[in-house]
Parts: structure tokens; sequence; C-alpha cells
């Protein structure tokens, strides 16, 4: 006991130097062991200090901000918000007048209530409710699957071009044996050659004896890519394509929309193999110095400003195309038409577009185009659109050419012994012109009615750009009536040679030889089938 006072003497004389601090001190945590403090308590006690901080915290920072907020309004109304500052000079005197006639809603209004305020809060309710409900609604339709491109297995037959390269093809109609026309049709962008003409049927091909031959462009489809492609090397494609099919007589060519410009080079390039053009919806470069500036304002006036956009940038920047490609149809996945290729459709063609048959032939054809996933030859086939071709449609034009000058010219004229040279292409040019269209306007046939004076152009008062063309048989009727008369159907086939066995006079036989050097269509024809074969076994 007497160790018990003389320490608590001893605090109070401490306590009396220091003086009262309030803080009560334990005895028994200093050693008896009797009333010391838990882990738990301690633990406790700094729960309740750190929630009391945050909270005190909280409303030192909501007092704060109230005040910012304050001196911010106080700001912009002494600097902005006065009767002289442009802002009011400008939205006060409209809001003023709008405000006097919203006026009398005032009424429905609590009495007690201030209308800046009680509108503001309603304003501001009505905005909350939009967004719930635009929530809301987005969850009760749910967005449409994605269907993404499907690569098919190749299909395709290939031949050998003399630079090493293969061109796939397709063929339709007749055999080449049958055939009483060949037709050959190169394909428009986004395309290959499974579209030639969409919806075709082959009974009507046979019943005019036509084989129609459709072919990938270097880089689309099967075909493989060219190094440094052009429109001559386009036309000189399409030209070996003939002869390793066997078309040793003229043909036809047949192009749609984008396709035309390797049809106007196949007519410029080769045409003494070309029997005449069938051209549905042709384009033109838009950058034709021989346009004239009222056709070509009409042209663009009925493009959308994405479509205008990707021909700048193809003319100008081409560098920039693969980004935008890359985004839209060599995604990976499936999407509308007039997106994929910037256009803008009437009314029939958008309601051909929602029809089941060409939403399955739109999407096969995409997936045969983009197989080998390389932006590429889309790049090229948009700049050779927009780029020099290095020559003009105006060039096409029947002529007579001018004789030359000189004293041997002059002699030759005076004796009569000068022939008059006709110049340009002179088969048959039909041009089927949709008056509806707006991917390629009608002023494009106007253009070419006006350098191609003897060129068929056949108007069409209601159709747009995919309508006359695509899934029509009256229409495809139409273009085969006008283009080769009545039907005749294919040719008669030829009486197979007796090839039996010649007996000798001893009795013997042996075989007979019909020919030692095959001629240059056989050879091309073993060349592709051999090919062919090759590409299998690989």
């Amino acid at each position: 006991m007497a160790d018990v006072n003389e320490s608590l003497s001893w605090r109070e004389n401490v306590a009396s130097v220091v003086g009262d601090t309030g803080i009560q001190y334990n005895s028994s945590s200093y050693g008896g062991g009797i009333g010391v403090a838990t882990a738990a308590e301690m633990k406790g006690n700094d729960a309740e200090n750190w929630k009391f901080h945050a909270v005190e915290f909280a409303k030192g920072f909501a007092e704060m901000s109230v005040e910012f907020g304050k001196g911010v309004r106080d700001v912009l109304k002494q600097s902005v918000i006065k009767e002289d500052s442009i802002l009011v000079r400008k939205v006060g005197v409209p809001c003023y007048k709008v405000c006097r006639k919203l006026s009398f809603l005032n009424e429905y209004l609590p009495e007690d209530r201030d209308p800046a305020h009680a509108w503001s809060v309603i304003i501001f309710v009505l905005f909350l409710a939009s967004a719930v409900l635009i929530a809301s609604n987005d969850n009760v339709y749910p967005t449409s699957l994605v269907k993404k491109v499907h690569i098919h297995p190749p299909s395709a037959s290939r031949i050998l071009l003399p630079d090493g390269r293969h061109l796939a093809y397709h063929q339709q109609g007749v055999p080449a044996d049958l055939a009483r026309f060949s037709m050959i049709a190169p394909h428009s962008f986004l395309s290959s050659r499974l579209a030639g003409i969409p919806g075709i049927k082959t009974s009507l091909l046979e019943e005019y004896g036509i084989r129609l031959v459709t072919y990938d462009l270097p880089g689309f489809g099967e075909s493989d890519p060219h190094p440094s492609r052009n429109l001559e090397s386009s036309a000189m494609d399409m030209l070996h394509l003939s002869y390793a099919v066997n078309v040793t007589d003229k043909f036809w060519v047949v192009a749609y929309s984008g396709g035309s410009m390797h049809a106007w080079a196949a007519l410029r390039y080769i045409p003494d193999r070309i029997a005449g053009a069938v051209m549905v919806a042709p384009m033109v470069n838009p950058y034709e110095p021989k346009i004239t500036k009222e056709e070509k304002s009409k042209m663009w006036k009925k493009w959308t400003t994405k479509r205008k956009t990707m021909y700048i940038l193809a003319r100008k920047f081409p560098r920039l195309l693969p980004y935008f490609y890359r985004r839209s149809f060599l995604s990976g996945v499936h999407g509308p038409i007039e997106t994929r290729l910037a256009l803008s459709l009437g009314i029939r063609d958008k309601a051909l577009l929602e029809h089941p048959s060409f939403e399955e032939f739109w999407q096969r054809d995409l997936e045969e185009s983009v197989r080998q996933k390389n932006a590429k030859p889309f790049v090229e086939e948009a700049v050779l659109q927009v780029s020099n071709w290095g020559f003009s449609p105006a060039d096409l034009k029947v002529q007579r050419k001018r004789p030359g000058k000189g004293i041997l010219h002059w002699i030759k004229s005076l004796y009569g012994q000068t022939e008059e040279i006709l110049t340009g292409f002179l088969g048959q040019i039909h041009v089927w012109q949709g008056m509806e269209d707006m991917v390629v306007p009608p002023s494009t046939s106007d253009f070419l009615q006006r350098v191609l004076p003897d060129a068929m152009v056949h108007r069409l008062l209601y159709e747009g750009h995919f309508t006359y063309f695509y899934f029509c048989d009256e229409c495809h009727r139409h273009i085969f009536s006008t283009v080769f008369g009545n039907p005749q159907g294919p040719l008669a086939p030829e009486l197979e040679a007796d090839q039996s066995p010649i007996q000798n006079d001893d009795g013997e036989t042996q075989d007979t030889i019909l020919s030692d050097v095959a001629s240059d269509e056989e050879n091309v024809s073993s060349l592709v089938i051999s090919d062919k074969e090759e590409d299998y076994i690989d």
C-alpha cells in the first residue's frame, strides 16, 4: 500500500507541475494486467477516427465547391452577363422573347417556387427521362447479329499468262464449239468473276447460243496480282484469256458500272478482236478533260459526300485508301452495299437491295472479291478510275484519218493512189443508262452521246443503277434481242472425222497421224489444262 500511495503522489506532483492535460492513465497498463485495452478496441477506435475524418473532408470539399460556384457566378455576372456585353446583346433579346412567350406556363407552377429554378429542374428531369427511355428501347430492340465474311475453298479454272501470272475465269452458256456468240465480261469494283450478268439464266444463253466468260481482275478472287497494272495490261489480259479459252473469232465485251473502264481499254487497245460492246451504266473518268463543266457539275451533284471524298483521296492521296478499306469491306464482316461503296440509291434500287436473292448474291460475290484480303488491288482499281487513262472515249469515234504531209503523199493524191483509212472503233457500242441512276448519273450518257455519236444509247426512264442489270429476265432478253436479233440457238455440232485404222496391202493396220504440230489455240488449251492440274495437285 505504501508503494501505491507513493506512486500516486508522484503523478500528482507531475500533474501539478505540467498541468491537467485531460489524459487519464490506467495503472494496470503498467504491469498488473487488470483493465488492459484489447487490440480489437484499438482497431475500432481507428476505424471510427477514419470515418470521422472522411466525413469532415467531404463536408469541407462540398462547402468549398459551393463557394467556388458562387465565385464563378459572381464573376460571370460582373464580366459576361452584363447589359453591355456581347453575349447579352446577341442572346439576351431572343431568350427574353422566348421566355415571355412561355411565361403563361408559370401559372401551373406552385406559388412558392421561383420559375427560374423550377423550369431548370423540369428540363433536367425531362432530359433524364429521355435518356432512360432511349436506353430501355435499346434493350427492347436488340441489334442484329453481325455476319462474318466466309472464305470459300478455291473453285475457279485458271490460265497461265505469258508473264507467269494466273488468271481465274468462269464459263456459262453453251460450249466453245457450239457458241454462236462469245462474250467476255470484266467485273466492277468490289466484285468478282461470279458476277458476270447477275441472275442470267442458262436457258436464255442457250436460246441465243451465247458463251459467257467472266474473269477475276488481277488481285481479285483467285487471280494473281499484277506488279504494275494499267488499262493496257488489262486489255492484254483479256486478249490472252480469249485465246486460252478457245475464242478464235471476235467476241463481245460486256461491262457494268466501274468495270466499263476495262471495256473501254479493250476497244482502244485490241479493237481487231472485239465485235462490239454492251455497257450498262458505264462509268467514265470523272476528271476526263473533255467533259464540260455542266456535265461534270451534274455528275458530281448526284454523289454522296463520302464518295466524292474517296475520289479525291484516290487522285491526291491514294496511300490513305487502305485505312478506309480495312475499316469497311476488308474488316471481315458483311455490311450494306450502299455503305460499303458509299452509294446514293433511289427507291427502286433500295427495294431490290432488300430482296433475299440479291443479298445472298452480294455477300457471296463480296466474299470472293476480298478472298486475298489485300487492299492493294482495290487501291489500284480506284486510282485507275480517276487517273489519266492514256486515251479518251472520244478517241473511239469513227473518223477518216488525215492524209500525211509531204511531196510523196501529194503525188499519190494526184494519181488517186491514196486510200482513206478509218480510225476509232468500227464495231457496235450499246449503252443502257437508267434515268433514275444516282451512282452513274444520266449526264454520263449525255457525254458519251456527244463524243461517240455512232454509239447507241438506250435511256431507261424508271430504272436505277441495279434494277435493269440484276435479276431481271426481261431486261437480259431485251439486251440480247437488241444486239443479236432473234434467237437462233447454238451452232450445229460438226461431224467428227473418221479416224478408223487404215489397213495396208499386207493386211496390217497402222494408226492415223492427223497432225504433227498443234495449232496455237490447242497449245494454249493444253497449257491451261496442265496448269490447272498442277494447281489441284499442289
